[in-house]
């Protein structure tokens, strides 16, 4: 099953970024490396590149943070706390596409329920107009996916560094109490410690998420105007329209990278195992 679903597409991937392809999809021959030269030629990719890299940076670490002190809150005892653990399963459970077509509709600069809900506040006295077009504006629209990705990340890092907080015994603490020490003490030297191997598969498992994202932009903004809201992902699947062995050559340099963070998880997992 590992062959037909994940190598062999690998491998036809591959293929294709080597080969001359026409919009209409027939071989017109070998192309070599020149579609990876085209790709390198655009114009548009620094920007992407470094958009790329300001999305994963920032969803991944303002969702980990998050989920940091939500599994601390979850960890702890009080009314309600088995609703409001079902509660946050529901943005991780939803469709992401759905997900992002109800942020789309919401920041609708005409009545979108968001922009409404301000111009009954008084903070947006007139519809439709600029300011109220969330996703008209390249940056505001990059800001307001960004944090569309966040929502829809927390749910499962939380409940991932909740299963590392409640793995760690008991008994640890009630020692370092014994020994004296205060909360946050026992914070810095016991808990972040131990939470570690669950801290890092939520990371890197995290980092791959993010990074082949393409629910979220593709519904909300599909990459423009222009490329101007694009990652790697979304821009790969622009190229497919025209150049698709271009596309492809894109498709290999994503794999390249979701494969150097695999090894780094690896890499990572292992000198765990060897530490413990």
């Amino acid at each position: 099953m590992i062959a037909v679903v994940v190598l062999w597409p690998v491998v036809i991937m591959v293929r294709t970024a080597f080969q001359k392809i026409s919009p209409d999809g027939f071989i017109l021959g070998q192309a070599g490396w020149r579609n990876f030269v085209f790709l390198w030629q655009e114009p548009a990719l620094p920007g992407i590149l470094v958009r790329t890299s300001i999305w994963v940076l920032t969803v991944v670490v303002i969702t980990m943070l998050i989920a940091l002190a939500m599994a601390q809150l979850f960890n702890q005892e009080f009314p309600g706390r088995r609703v409001a653990r079902w509660a946050l399963i529901a943005p991780w459970a939803a469709s992401v596409v759905m997900t992002a077509i109800v942020f789309r509709w919401s920041l609708n600069a005409d009545n979108g329920i968001i922009n409404v809900a301000l111009h009954d506040l008084g903070l947006m006295p007139v519809y439709g107009t600029d300011a109220a077009d969330w996703l008209g504006r390249p940056v505001v629209a990059f800001a307001w996916m960004m944090l569309v990705a966040i929502f829809v990340s927390v749910p499962f890092s939380t409940y991932a560094l909740l299963a590392g907080l409640q793995a760690i015994p008991t008994e640890t603490y009630e020692a370092a109490r014994i020994d004296g020490a205060g909360a946050w003490r026992i914070y810095i030297a016991i808990t972040l410690p131990l939470l570690r191997p669950a801290f890092i598969v939520a990371l890197l498992i995290n980092v791959m998420n993010v990074f082949n994202s393409f629910p979220i932009i593709w519904e909300m903004t599909r990459g423009g105007p222009g490329h101007q809201t694009s990652t790697t992902t979304t821009f790969m699947y622009q190229l497919k329209q025209s150049y698709i062995g271009e596309s492809a050559a894109m498709s290999v340099v994503n794999f390249a990278l979701v494969l150097l963070i695999v090894l780094v998880y690896l890499r990572a997992t292992s000198v765990q195992g060897r530490a413990a």
